[in-house]
């Protein structure tokens, strides 16, 4: 169904406005879809939130969480993202992010089920009723976090609206940000009143302790927002900012936000413990329950864990995480920064000269096979050793044990190999770092592609300790004992000293700057050691979650990019691994325009985008930004529509386009297949 069609002129409007996609065009008539039976019993709205869950683990997966901060300086992989090159990432014709098909379901739910529950017309278990009508609302803040978090100002849109192309138009100006996130904790404030601490279907559904989570994230989130991003394009009022002149007390909001974050999280890391890590410097990491919460099928037996979705292979509900991560790593990695940012367990940095640091070769023999022989350690990654013991669990190691139950080589155990980069994309790792975190020990969960069991975490409550800590110290300028405390309890899970200042003295931010973008705001070197240190915590405690490219933007992390291009490196490749490779696997860009490794004129660690070096590879010179890319372009189509622009016209100018109530995002064009302006 094409979406210009005159007949569908009117209806098409609403998709933009409420939908954004053609497959709204494909349902049913939502009349067929909800008869004026459905939706009073408890069943029914049991069935209907549940429905609207969209979070990454409701997806379909490859490495399903665990590849979110792929295109980051945590994780990379073969291919980037066009955001690390001015210029490719383009603004779409059609598409994009501008979308409302998930709020229009959720605004039909709460407009026809919360008169319904104040009229006491709704039958089943009273206290059930109320939770899934507060799963409504949290759902529909989240649908509204994730715009909020890629496009900034948005439309405040509660109700489903009828097909009226005026109303349409009326109701889709953009609304400034910080009332879009007040909106979305308020919310979540319904959400909290509604929900249950321990719900119908456990923690496979949205809890009340969920909601003050991500309550916590919300408004951590828009609170640093303003603060790192305040007299820029991307705040309301500042210089550039694109919509109508508002007035708004930055510091104000900014102090309410950090103070609803503080307080939501605390409720939360007040109450729940976290995961014990029983480390015990075996490189069999199976039976440590900090290991086991991320690689167990059923994760109900750990209070942490909040809220997860559970898989089944009789139902057919499954992924292939196992078969990725086990006995392949499905061409993804963490880079050296990352790897190199990990402190050691006495809480110093590697290059502190007092910290002990084994230094970052392969070392050992390799049998006959070519496969690496285990040292007395289990592992040959000097790299590992004595580090942060995330680190240690979360990456494999050459050598160590990867797979049990009957794994095929070696008899019972299977032996990480050497790092396999020069394999299919599929398979290869891109770093020669290979991830770890959710890793199952059970031969069975990985022998067929698409059997996979393993649970996966949607919120745990290590994430409500940090959002604490970091809320506190910005607004605050000092650390309380509710922030002190669960920093050593973070830490001491950790298995790293637990008195943070052992890592804060010794921290030099320029030797930070080396291993991550975060140490740096508003493209200014971070001055500060203590709030460097509470983003470098966050960092290490989040390995391979999907929190950090959020955590870049809202930090404006990534401004000196713009003059100071970065490389992504991986593993010292033209150190001693070298001997451990056939010479014809080493083809260097010089000598063959089938190259498979970066040469050592570029350095001795695998530099994975300087491989190829023609003008096909827009990262050969490194990671760039542009001040645009911390917000998405909106999609030219919702200017067209909006500006009464006839369906299907052609070279629509931008004068035209301006005649729409939206607005394009600061520093992007009005122009279908163009770059940011700068």
């Amino acid at each position: 169904m094409r979406l210009f069609q005159l007949t569908y002129f009117f209806v098409i409007a609403a998709v933009i406005l409420l939908s954004g996609c053609d497959d709204f065009l494909d349902r049913e008539p939502l009349s067929n879809v909800t008869p004026a039976e459905y939706l009073y019993q408890e069943t029914d709205l049991a069935a209907y939130t549940l429905n609207r869950y969209s979070f990454p683990t409701h997806a379909g997966w490859s490495m399903g969480t665990f590849d979110l901060d792929r295109h980051t300086d945590n994780q990379a992989r073969g291919t980037s993202h066009p955001r690390w090159a001015p210029g490719e990432w383009r603004v779409p014709s059609s598409g994009g992010s501008w979308t409302f098909s998930s709020i229009y379901q959720l605004n039909y739910f709460i407009d026809i089920v919360v008169p319904r529950h104040e009229a006491g017309e709704l039958t089943g278990n009273a206290e059930n009723i109320e939770h899934y009508i507060g799963e409504a609302y949290f759902l529909r803040a989240y649908e509204y976090f994730n715009r909020l978090e890629v496009l900034g100002d948005f439309p405040i849109i509660t109700e489903p609206l009828p097909d009226d192309m005026d109303r349409l138009i009326e109701e889709s100006v953009r609304q400034p940000r910080h009332e879009v996130a007040r909106f979305i904790l308020s919310d979540l404030d319904k959400a909290i009143d509604m929900l249950q601490y321990s719900p119908p279907g456990g923690t496979n559904r949205i809890s009340r302790w969920s909601a003050l989570l991500f309550k916590s994230r919300v408004a951590l989130f828009e609170g640093s927002w303003l603060e790192y991003h305040r007299n820029t394009a991307h705040v309301p009022g500042g210089p550039g900012y694109p919509g109508e002149n508002v007035s708004i007390n930055i510091d104000t909001e900014i102090d309410f936000f950090l103070g609803e974050a503080m307080a939501a999280a605390a409720e939360v890391a007040d109450a729940i413990p976290l995961t014990p890590n029983d480390f015990n410097g075996s490189y069999i990491s199976e039976g440590n329950p900090y290991y086991d919460m991320f690689s167990s099928v059923d994760l109900s037996g750990f209070d942490e864990v909040l809220f997860w979705r559970a898989y089944n292979s009789a139902e057919n509900v499954t992924h292939n995480l196992q078969r990725y991560i086990g006995p392949w790593a499905n061409d993804n990695g963490y880079t050296r920064a990352y790897v190199d940012n990990f402190v050691m367990e006495n809480g110093l940095p590697i290059y502190d000269s007092n910290s002990g640091y084994h230094g970052d070769d392969f070392l050992g023999q390799l049998d006959d096979e070519g496969n690496p022989v285990p040292d007395v350690d289990g592992t040959l990654n000097t790299v590992k050793r004595d580090r942060d013991q995330r680190l240690q669990l979360f990456m494999k190691g050459v050598g160590e044990v990867t797979w049990t139950n009957g794994g095929f080589i070696n008899g019972e155990y299977r032996h990480e190999p050497k790092p396999f980069v020069f394999e299919a994309s599929e398979n290869r790792m891109a770093t020669g770092y290979a991830i770890k975190k959710g890793m199952s020990y059970d031969f069975e969960q990985y022998r067929d592609a698409n059997i996979g069991e393993v649970g996966s975490i949607i919120f745990r409550a290590a994430e409500a300790y940090l959002n604490y800590i970091e809320a506190s110290y910005i607004r605050n300028g000092s650390l309380d004992g509710k922030a002190t405390s669960y920093w050593q309890e973070i830490r001491n899970r950790a298995g790293i000293e637990p008195d943070f200042m052992t890592t804060v003295n010794a921290t030099v931010m320029s030797e930070e700057a080396n291993n991550d973008f975060a140490a740096y705001s508003a493209g200014q070197l971070l001055s500060d050691p203590i709030l460097y240190n509470i983003r470098r915590e966050r960092r290490s405690e989040f390995i391979a979650e999907g929190q950090r490219y959020r955590d870049l933007r809202r930090w404006r992390a990534l401004d000196q990019l713009m003059t100071n291009p970065y490389h992504i490196e991986g593993f010292k490749i033209w150190g001693p691994m070298q001997e451990w490779y056939d010479s014809e696997d080493l083809v260097r860009p010089e000598d063959s325009g089938t190259a498979t490794v970066s040469s050592p004129d570029d350095g001795e660690y695998y530099n994975i985008y300087r491989i190829q070096l023609d003008g096909s590879n827009p990262y050969r010179e490194g990671y760039r930004w542009a001040k645009a890319h911390y917000l998405d372009p909106i999609a030219i189509e919702h200017f067209s529509i909006t500006s009464g622009v006839e369906p299907g016209t052609d070279d629509v100018g931008e004068d035209r386009l301006r005649q729409s109530p939206i607005y394009q995002n600061p520093y992007w064009p009005l122009q279908a297949n163009a770059g940011a302006l700068e």
